[in-house]
């Protein structure tokens, strides 16, 4: 199985995921974005592009590397991505889907004051013109297909810790912890 964390920078999908892969067992983090990282190391580089979500190897090898990681080492890959153009979704989903691989869909939500904060006071990173540019690209994406596409945990007021344990215990069938978009994020989601 596979648990994807998606949501914009700030939202939390990397602490999150490190904390989820604890609560799950027999479960691995595998940050898609390392794959993106390896086509940006080729030499001579790809066409230009300013994400490299872009290059078309990018979704393919993101399948082909989660469907190889599961086939060798079994149990759960969570993995902590933000994909906020539909047709890239459709296209990794569908091919994880035609491997046989179940995937839970997570988006962690924040609001946008929240978000911005969380960048700007980011003490690891700093403050990221690029993590600011993709705000407008999620809010978008949550009111036209994301949230309608995921289970959303609002993080905007709950720890990282409390947003892992909701998506574990969601997982896990402990409880209908997450509410299917349709609402407004900040009604009454988790």
């Amino acid at each position: 199985m596979i648990v994807w964390l998606n949501g914009t920078h700030g939202a939390g999908k990397t602490t999150t995921s490190v904390l989820v892969q604890q609560l799950l067992p027999d479960a691995r983090v595998l940050d898609a974005e390392k794959v993106g990282e390896v086509l940006m190391d080729i030499k001579p580089g790809l066409p230009a592009t300013d994400n490299f979500q872009h290059w078309e190897p990018w979704r393919p090898l993101v399948v082909e590397t989660a469907r190889r990681v599961l086939e060798y080492a079994g149990g759960t890959l969570v993995m902590p991505m933000t994909v906020l153009v539909e047709s890239y979704w459709r296209e990794i989903s569908g091919g994880l889907a035609g491997h046989g691989i179940p995937i839970r869909h997570f988006v962690l939500h924040a609001d946008q004051g929240t978000l911005r904060d969380r960048i700007q006071n980011d003490e690891a990173m700093g403050p990221s013109s690029f993590r600011f540019a993709y705000l407008e690209p999620y809010a978008e994406a949550a009111r036209t297909w994301l949230h309608d596409e995921a289970e959303v945990i609002d993080t905007t007021f709950i720890t990282a810790d409390q947003a892992a344990q909701l998506i574990a215990d969601s997982v896990l069938g402990r409880r209908e912890c997450v509410h299917r978009a349709g609402m407004c994020p900040t009604d009454d989601v988790y």
